[in-house]
């Protein structure tokens, strides 16, 4: 069963603090219990060139190049995930960006406390269809029918 353009996909990168922590599991476990569907995955390191591009609204401040320098510091783990919403569903289960204020119960107030926050995720439906295609080649994203969206969305909201 398909339930083709009504569904988002958005972007959670595993940053280097949750990779070498070994939290990939964990981030990607919570993400699919919500009934987001995965349609993307892959680690990868970013070169300065990426990492200018996605974080264009910040290369210019003070902390831009010890915020480069971590995010090439390991491989990061890049997730691209699918569904009604996904943008605000993400945002909600990763938390507040400084992890020290995160509620208990999201990725960040769990598994983190400051700035190395241990996800980035996209932070509005545009910014997602940027960043996937910045992330992710056509043919690295998969589309298939996933059965459990029987059991996670109602009829109305699959058609």
């Amino acid at each position: 069963m398909r339930f083709d353009g009504i569904y988002e996909k958005t972007i959670v990168i595993v940053k280097p603090d949750g990779v070498q922590r070994g939290l990939v599991g964990e981030v990607t476990k919570r993400l699919e219990m919500k009934g987001l569907k995965l349609v993307g995955l892959k680690m990868s390191y970013l070169r300065e060139d990426k990492l200018r591009e996605h974080y264009a609204h910040h290369v210019e401040k003070p902390f831009y190049p010890g915020l480069e320098a971590f995010m090439k510091s390991s491989p990061v783990v890049i997730l691209c995930l699918e569904g009604k919403e996904a943008v605000g569903a993400v945002r909600l289960i990763a938390g507040v960006t400084y992890a020290g204020k995160a509620d208990g119960g999201t990725i960040r107030g769990d598994l983190a406390m400051g700035m190395c926050n241990v996800v980035h995720c996209s932070d509005s439906p545009e910014s997602a269809v940027d960043e996937v295609k910045r992330f992710f080649n056509e043919d690295e994203i998969f589309d298939y029918n996933k059965t459990e969206y029987l059991h996670v969305y109602m009829e109305d909201e699959r058609a």
